[in-house]
């Protein structure tokens, strides 16, 4: 087809389209003279005009109402749409059951190297949620959270990062809490930290993955120099991480199985500095609790300023309550209560009476990638059920915060600790050597108090309840 026959072919329509508009304007023009020539000399051409005002009226009124009736109407359903699911993402392709996975590998410093690896995880149908990069003066650091099919294996995923190119590869489950994104994350952990001196190591071990966390003092209970002088800028090594503590002592760090990087070096840096600069701190929380025989006790956490009042029930405490709790010699009992009652090396809970006065103490001692809990209760305490209710929630305190498992050394008399252990209701191991008594358990699922003899009453730090 020619232009011109297609410009005659399309100008057509319109050409009808005109002479039809053109007869129905003068069919218009002959009505309304026609009207307008019965209204002026017809006999009823008043009572015409009448009508006709009231018949628009009536129209327009109708039409008002019909429309303030369908504003707001909800608009149709289209049954053939599919809404989106508001509960959270989509399991996978097909219904599949997937796996979160924290990723990390090294890439060259190349233009392309990153996409390489995307395109690779993407033909694997792994799903990439968020990205991080840590350059290096040898390459980037490329920290990863997948996505990933349930039906792909770790070795499965490893290599195919291998062969796109990633070295030095380091994969380990994630869950939900890893989907919020790194400025979230770190503002939550600064605030964990600001809050409670004691959650600095915990922060720590969230934010770098598996790694081993050491606070050394200052000084041994003999006096002598133990931590080693650090930069106030700390020292950045390939697998280890140091910096000055407040007190004088040193916090190291290490990672055998991933190098740190310069970024990672920088938040840990900040968070430390954050601690130092707020000083020692514990929640106000104090919880009252009746006993049994009608007796009322306070249960709050501790710290180095309970450190007299603790030295006093030392002082109250008989020679064999502080062997069981100490397993060795009773004169070197006071010179632990500073680390103890650090928060720096764990948390601490306090029972007071009614009084005021420190009557128990409960530990829970941060040691490397295992935790620790002990217990002292003052001799006309005991038998009361004091030390089980302590235990289960520095228990329940340590399942909060992550840690796999918890144990206690003491002696194989100690009766009492066995039994408070027992009590748990959790699975332990026994290891006894020479005498000495080490308790293991998980505290996977602590669970609930069982007793129903004490009532709780909870204050915050100004004492109101």
């Amino acid at each position: 087809m020619t232009e011109a026959s297609s410009a005659r072919t399309t100008r057509r329509p319109h050409q009808r389209r005109d002479v039809i508009e053109l007869a129905a304007l003068f069919t218009a023009v002959a009505a309304a003279g026609a009207l307008a020539d019965t209204v002026t000399h017809g006999p009823s051409g008043p009572l015409l005009l009448c009508s006709a005002a009231v018949a628009l009226l009536a129209t327009a009124g109708f039409h008002v109402w019909w429309s303030r009736r369908h504003e707001n109407a909800p608009p149709p359903t289209d049954t053939g749409a599919t809404a989106a699911s508001p509960s959270g993402p989509a399991p996978g392709a097909g219904g599949q059951e997937t796996v979160l996975w924290r990723m990390r590998t090294t890439v060259r410093d190349e233009p392309g190297s990153l996409a390489a690896l995307c395109t690779a995880l993407g033909a694997r149908r792994v799903d990439i949620l968020s990205l991080q990069t840590h350059p290096l003066s040898e390459g980037t650091v490329d920290e990863f959270l997948l996505r990933a099919p349930g039906t792909l294996t770790p070795a499965e995923l490893t290599g195919t990062v291998t062969g796109a190119g990633g070295a030095h590869s380091w994969l380990e489950r994630a869950d939900a809490h890893d989907l919020v994104d790194a400025p979230t994350r770190m503002l939550g952990l600064a605030t964990r930290t600001a809050l409670d001196s004691s959650e600095l190591p915990l922060v720590l071990r969230q934010l770098l993955g598996r790694c081993t966390i050491r606070s050394v003092p200052a000084r041994s209970l003999r006096g002598q120099p133990l931590a080693e002088q650090v930069p106030t800028e700390g020292v950045l090594e390939k697998h280890r991480m140091k910096f000055r503590d407040p007190s004088g002592g040193s916090l190291t760090i290490e990672r055998p199985q991933l190098p740190f990087t310069p970024a990672e070096f920088a938040r840990v840096r900040a968070l430390v500095d954050l601690d130092a600069r707020l000083g020692q701190r514990v929640p106000p929380r104090r919880d009252v609790l009746t006993l049994p025989e009608g007796n009322e006790i306070t249960i709050r956490r501790a710290d180095t300023s309970d450190l007299a009042a603790a030295r006093e029930m030392h002082d109250r405490c008989s020679p064999k309550t502080l062997g069981l709790r100490y397993h060795g010699p009773v004169g070197d009992a006071d010179r632990y209560l500073g680390h103890l009652l650090s928060p720096q090396f764990g948390r601490t809970l306090a029972v007071e009476t009614a009084s005021g006065r420190l009557v128990a103490l409960g530990h829970l001692l941060w040691d490397g990638d295992e935790t620790e809990v002990a217990l002292l209760v003052e001799d006309a305490w005991q038998q009361r059920g004091i030390g089980a209710e302590l235990l289960r929630r520095l228990v329940t305190m340590a399942a909060e915060t992550g840690c796999e498992s918890v144990y206690a050394i003491t002696k194989a008399s100690n009766t009492g600790m066995v039994a408070a252990m027992r009590g748990l209701g959790l699975p332990l191991d026994y290891q006894i050597e020479e005498g000495t008594l080490v308790i293991t358990t998980r505290p996977t699922a602590v669970p609930a108090r069982r007793t129903t003899r004490q009532s709780v009453r909870i204050q915050d730090g100004t004492g109101r309840r």
